[in-house]
């Protein structure tokens, strides 16, 4: 969601500003602007539309300075306007905000009786007129930030700029991610490392409640006590912060296809390079002691969830309860002391599954983290934090951080089931070799990736798709549908196929194409008696298999796409890959923004 830059420095701000901010538009966003301080002059320029948008404005109308704060903003109140669009200015200063105030309307009500003028429709404009008020009673920018963060309900990672102080950023985060970076002669601020990579590759990540008050030669950060802090600074590994397509046309098409690899580093991390030893922490994992796990997550991440609650279940015998964390949080369940809670995060920062797993606290025996950021506030406030190791990814459609995320928790369950003496030792060593084999696997099904884009084509014309799976491979389907509506904007949706004369049948016609995903295994004559219903009432089925499967399923499927064989145990992270890659080739034949859909956000740091 909203990205958030600042530089303080020896050169220009605005071409920093811009360039950080172009690396930030994988988080999503509808609008963008930077302001600058220059000869003690607070100024601004802000645009609708894509960064080039604003880049364009600043040829015709440069924004001079050396210190400046820029913001993409995704709009959550206010329509995208340049009205509405950050930085927002009041008086003497100028504020860039991720995240939503919630008492914002006490707080304009407040203003509205000062005299204060409202020109926009977001919550952001009421903390600069609050701030300016403050300054215009005479208190230090220093003084009226600790002030309004005191009055402030909800969340929001926050970076303000000052009339008359060219060497002074003020930071500060509850609730949103922020980043302090060390440069030399020059500082910076950020919403994570992806932004500063290119300005420095030392920093320091906020923690909930700090302010940071930044100059050009010095960083003091202020705990929400407001005693000093001394928090780690951190080396950006530069592989981590990579945002180049490596030659493809988007970035979705190149994380699909580096799949193989992040699997085989993942693989690598957990078993080493040889034998079948599992390398988790036991000493702070114990699963034997347990009464049930409970998973939380959201969007994709749940899905991965879904898929590990049939391993788990089926490996170790270990009961398990699955959430959507905007729900679970709410919901207030009960949670025994026996009890581990997992969540799962692509960013760490989704603020839903942060906020049910500080509901945790406390209460479940032991808190896990399944994160790509380890140094993420969801990674830091867990027990434990195992990362999927997917490297950097920039589609907002989550490709392999999904297969990732199923490899650790394919990881924990075999753990799970090995403490538990449910998993025998001659198994282990099979679904181990299995792992090390699956990335040949999914580049052979990459391979077939001429076939998805024919089908893909004429998947392009459809109104409605319907994906149907069984048992391991329905948590599958509801992502192949979640991936077509994320990138193609075609209506989908996924069903249990045992579901499918409860009700769903009834939208089968000649015009709605069926995805089933049917790896040969126990449930695979079942499904395909669910296929037939499909067909025998002029349904088109798109049936992903492998070849035994295809065979076996006879005459009358409309498209077929092959799958290598696979211990039935892993397909749902090989099936993974036709089903990214039929989302992908729909939305490139319908022409969408494939890395940067309409109304959507990589991260999600806000309820």
């Amino acid at each position: 969601m909203c990205g958030i830059i600042g530089y303080l420095g020896s050169h220009e701000a605005a071409p920093f500003l811009v360039e950080a901010l172009k690396r930030l538009e994988y988080r999503g966003y509808d609008s963008a602007g930077i302001a600058t301080v220059h000869d003690g002059a607070l100024d601004r320029r802000r645009a609708v539309g894509k960064l080039v948008n604003l880049s364009d404005l600043l040829v015709h109308d440069p924004l001079p300075g050396k210190s400046g704060i820029g913001h993409t903003r995704w709009a959550t109140h206010g329509e995208p306007s340049t009205r509405n669009a950050h930085p927002h200015r009041a008086g003497h200063v100028a504020v860039v905000h991720n995240g939503i105030i919630e008492n914002f309307r006490q707080l304009r009500a407040e203003l509205c009786e000062l005299g204060a003028e409202i020109q926009t429709e977001t919550d952001t404009e009421t903390i600069a007129l609050m701030v300016d008020h403050y300054v215009q009673q005479g208190d230090s920018p220093r003084a009226a930030v600790e002030r309004i963060l005191d009055r402030l309900e909800g969340a929001f990672a926050l970076a303000f700029l000052f009339e008359d102080e060219e060497d002074l950023i003020i930071a500060a985060r509850k609730g949103s991610p922020l980043a302090i970076g060390h440069g030399y002669g020059e500082n910076y601020v950020g919403s994570d490392a992806i932004a500063l990579a290119p300005l420095t590759d030392r920093i320091t990540y906020l923690e909930e409640g700090d302010m940071a008050i930044v100059t050009r030669t010095s960083v003091e950060i202020r705990d929400s006590e407001g005693q000093l802090a001394n928090r780690e600074m951190h080396e950006i590994q530069k592989d981590r912060a990579r945002v180049d397509k490596g030659g493809y046309k988007h970035f979705m098409a190149k994380e699909i296809a580096e799949q193989p690899q992040v699997i085989s580093e993942a693989v690598g991390h957990y078993f080493g390079s040889s034998g079948h030893e599992i390398r988790l922490p036991s000493d702070q994992l114990d699963f034997t002691g347990l009464d049930r796990v409970v998973l939380v997550a959201c969007g994709t991440a749940y899905y991965a969830c879904l898929t590990a609650k049939y391993w788990i279940e089926r490996l170790a015998g270990l009961p398990v309860e699955v959430d959507v964390a905007s729900e679970f949080r709410y919901r207030e369940p009960p949670i025994g002391e026996n009890t581990l809670a997992l969540f799962v995060s692509q960013s760490g920062e989704t603020a839903d599954t942060l906020a049910a797993l500080r509901y945790c606290r406390d209460k479940a025996r032991r808190i896990v983290a399944v994160v790509n950021v380890p140094e993420s506030s969801i990674a830091r406030e867990s027990d434990v934090a195992l990362p999927i190791l997917a490297g950097t990814e920039i589609g907002v459609a989550s490709t392999k951080a999904f297969s990732c995320q199923l490899t650790v928790l394919l990881t924990v369950a075999m753990e799970a089931a090995r403490q538990r003496g449910r998993l025998s030792e001659e198994r282990q060593a099979d679904i181990v070799a299995a792992l090390r084999g699956l990335p040949a696997r999914i580049n052979l099904a990459l391979d077939f990736e001429e076939v998805t884009e024919r089908v893909a084509h004429e998947l392009a014309e459809a109104r409605d798709v319907l994906f149907l799976g069984r048992g391991q491979m329905y948590p599958l389907a509801l992502e192949g549908a979640l991936k077509m509506k994320e990138i193609s904007y075609i209506h989908a949706e996924a069903y249990a196929s045992g579901e499918l004369k409860h009700g769903p049948i009834a939208l089968i016609d000649p015009n709605v194409p069926v995805v089933v995903m049917a790896p040969r295994d126990a449930l695979f004559d079942k499904t395909v008696s669910n296929m037939q219903e499909v067909m025998a009432r002029g349904g088109k089925v798109l049936l992903i298999s492998d070849r035994k499967g295809i065979e076996t399923a006879g005459d009358g499927i409309w498209r077929s796409v092959e799958m290598p064989e696979v211990d039935t145990l892993l397909a749902p992270i090989l099936y993974a890959i036709p089903a990214q890659q039929l989302a992908y080739h729909t939305a490139v034949a319908k022409g969408t923004d494939v890395d940067q859909p309409r109304n959507l956000a990589k991260s999600v740091t806000v309820e």
